[in-house]
Parts: structure tokens; sequence; C-alpha cells
């Protein structure tokens, strides 16, 4: 009988009864080996910051700030969660193009490092909150740069975007740091794309973000302070793909790390990192429920779909091309089979896996969705169908602990209201008041 999978040592057969399917499973280990092998690798003036866009558990979070991550968030929600997770204010930067009043309010009292704005109004409204507060806030501007990333998956610079203030009205605000007196403009920060496989390219435009700072910063009058040189470090999910070599990418971006830090050795250098730091930790857990042929093709309906894994869709493709998936409980099988692993959705698109190698499948059986650790849940419809989001457990140091529990339909049911009964009162001035104009829907 084949020996099926084990993550620490602990079987899946025995986490799938003990938390239930479907279910993500993120493993301490590999968190810790990704950023470790990062950290010694490379210049270490560069600090590596946390993406909680990429994964949001706080748990996730609490481990790699144990490992001496820092974070980057971009809702009150994340900063939250990291000041849950133990992150002070001090190594915490806030982004986002469409930041609320209340956010910006909460990066003020917590003191975040930096708030990165991206726009001119964003500056005026901070600075109207920190003269409320009679303090002075630490802001770095996201630039958008003239000029397009080389080799990113998704390329966030060089045309119109949302994100960020373009470089050529940068450039025209000639005395930008002195016109906010309760604004303290102390850095840039350039986010270039993402998904960048390339050394090559991570290097060079790695040195132009540098160039494009201190053209900045003498140019519009405001001190280095830090400098985000963003992140977009990729995972191979394809075939086709390869993963970055750590010591490859090492070997070219620390020069151009060194050479900077020399100009500017007080200056403080920030590398994002989310899917790189947590991918490979994470894996998607489905279990079998039918199998079936249609037109000749064999499918597995499985209890999670892309609910909980949109991106198993296909990142930036038209074309359907599958994350790396595996049979767990009979992990030796041969993959002898063409497969198409659906989820429980009312829709084609829910679809995990198409004409994949499998060995062959029967209910009951366990698959996982490897490197699933990074835009996982939190960036699905897990609302779809009100099926809800799934378990979250971590494996850390041999020890298995529940880090979100699995929505139950009392859980969603209770948070909707019939109308034409009472309900509390709702929004940002409510109270324990209520309102006599809905109820429950219990």
């Amino acid at each position: 009988m084949s020996a099926e999978f084990q993550l620490q040592g602990i079987g899946i057969s025995r986490l799938a009864e003990e938390y239930g399917t479907p279910l993500y499973l993120y493993d301490g280990d590999e968190l810790d080996n990704r950023l470790t092998d990062l950290r010694e690798r490379l210049h270490p003036s560069l600090e590596i910051f946390f993406s909680l866009k990429a994964n949001p558990n706080v748990s996730v979070c609490a481990v790699l700030h144990s490992l001496g991550a820092r974070a980057e968030v971009c809702s009150l929600t994340e900063l939250l969660t990291a000041q849950r997770a133990g992150v002070p204010g001090r190594h915490t930067i806030f982004l986002g193009p469409g930041k609320s009043r209340a956010e910006l309010e909460a990066c003020l009292d917590a003191g975040v490092y930096a708030i990165v704005v991206e726009s001119f109004g964003e500056l005026e409204l901070i600075d109207e909150l920190a003269e409320e507060r009679g303090v002075v806030a630490p802001v770095a501007l996201r630039v958008n740069p003239g000029f397009t990333v080389k080799g990113s998956g998704l390329t966030m610079g060089g045309k119109p975007r949302q994100f960020g203030i373009d470089e050529d009205q940068v450039l025209a605000a000639a005395g930008l740091g002195e016109r906010y007196p309760n604004v303290r403009l102390m850095g840039v920060q350039v986010y270039m794309g993402t998904r960048i496989l390339s050394e090559d390219s991570i290097a060079e435009n790695t040195a132009r973000i540098f160039e494009l700072a201190e053209t900045l910063s003498a140019k519009a009058g405001f001190p280095l302070e830090m400098v985000d040189i963003g992140g977009g470090l990729g995972v191979a999910y394809f075939e086709g793909e390869r993963d970055l070599d750590s010591a490859v990418l090492a070997g070219k971006l620390n020069p151009i790390v060194s050479d900077f830090h020399r100009r500017h050795p007080e200056t403080r250098l920030v590398l994002e990192l989310g899917r790189y730091l947590t991918a490979t930790a994470g894996m998607y857990v489905v279990r079998v429920q039918y199998v079936k042929t249609s037109h000749g093709e064999r499918f597995a309906i499985a209890d999670g779909g892309t609910n909980h894994h949109m991106a198993a869709v296909g990142i930036g493709s038209f074309v359907k091309r599958n994350f790396p998936m595996r049979l767990l409980n009979r992990a030796g099988e041969p993959a002898t089979e063409s497969w198409n692993v659906t989820g429980p959705l009312c829709t084609p698109n829910d679809t995990l896996g198409k004409n994949i190698d499998l060995p062959p499948l029967r209910p009951g059986d366990l698959v996982g969705v490897l490197r699933s650790g990074a835009y996982g849940p939190s960036a699905s419809p897990v609302l779809f169908l009100s099926h809800g989001h799934p378990a979250e457990v971590l494996v850390h140091k041999g020890q298995t602990y529940l880090v979100h529990e699995r929505d139950r339909a009392e859980d969603l049911i209770d948070r909707q209201y019939l109308f034409g009964q009472a309900v509390p009162a709702v929004g940002p001035d409510a109270s324990d008041q209520t309102q006599p104009e809905g109820r429950r829907a219990s």
C-alpha cells in the first residue's frame, strides 16, 4: 500500500480527520527556510518586509516576524493583524492607492514607520490629519516611473496606473518637501511588477530604482531616509518556469545594494516580499466527493475549489495552466490517468486542475494543490454559493495549530438581517442602539 504524504512527520489523513476539508496547510519549517536563506545571502542593509496581502493570516505573519521580517500592510485589518503578530509600528509601512481617513488616522496613531502616499490628494489629507493630532507624519512617495520593468508577470510601472504619482509629476513639483508643514517626506517607494523569475531583471530594476530615488530626492527637495525597492520576486508554478536561484540573485543584487549603501549609509533599504516567502509553504487540500466521466474525460469533483483558490484558474493567462497537484493519501502511486479536478461551484470555471496527470482517483481521496501559500482564500470569492472560508492549519516545529476557523453556515447567515425587524445601528457613529427595520435571518 502506498505511503501517504506527511508534513513534519504528521500524516495527511490525521490532519484531514482532525480539521476537516477543504483546508489550507502551512509548513512553518518552509517559512523559516525561505526567509532565513534570503537573509543569509542578501546584503545586510536590505530589510525584508512581509507583504501581508499575499497571506494575511496572523500566525503566518507571527512566524515570519519571529524570524526578523517586518510588515508591509495595505488595510486597517492588515495593520491590526501585524500589530497582533507583534510587529511594532517602527517596522511597519502602509501602502495602497485608496486609503481611507480611518486608515490614515490609524497609521498616525500606531506610529508606523512610513505612510507610502500615492497621490497629491492623499498628501493633503495626511497633512490635515497630522495637524489635528499635533504630529508630523512620516511619508514616502510611491512613484510611477517612466520606465517599464523587465521580466515581470504583471507590470506595475511605466504606463497609466492608479498606483503612485507619475515620475514627471514629482520632478515638476519643485520644493515638494516643504509644501506640507505637518508631513516629513522621507523616502521613495517603487513597485515595478510581480512574479519576476529573472535574477538579471531584478538586479537591473533595482539599479534603476536607486537612480530614480536619488534624482527625485535632489530635485523635489527631501532626504532619502528610506528607499523601498518593492519586491516582485517570483515563484515557479507552471511547466517551463524555474525558481529563482537565491545565490545567483545575491551575486547580482548585492553589489548594487552595496554601492548605494556606501553613498547613503543612513538610508533604510526595504524589500517587500509576500508570494516569495509564503507560496511554497502552503498547500490547499480537498477531498474527492465523486468521480465521473463526461464525453470521454475523467472528472473528480471535490469539496473545495476556486472559491478558496481563485489563483488556480490561471495567473495572468487566458489559457488554463495547472498549479502542481498530487494525490496525498496514496502518495507513491504513479500518475497514469488524466483528470479534471473540479470544485462544488455552479460554474465551469471552478476547475483546480485540467487534464492533469494523477493516479486513479476515487471518492474519499485527498488531493493537494501545491505552492498555494500565497493569494489563497483572501484573494478568492469565498462567499460564492455561501460556502465560506476554509480552515487554515499551521504545522510549526512538529505541532499543529488551527490558525483560522472554518466558516459555518450559522456564522454566515447570522450576519444577515431580515427587513422589517429591529437590527443594531450601523455606521461609523453607531452605538448599541437598534433600528426598527430588520431582524437576523436566523
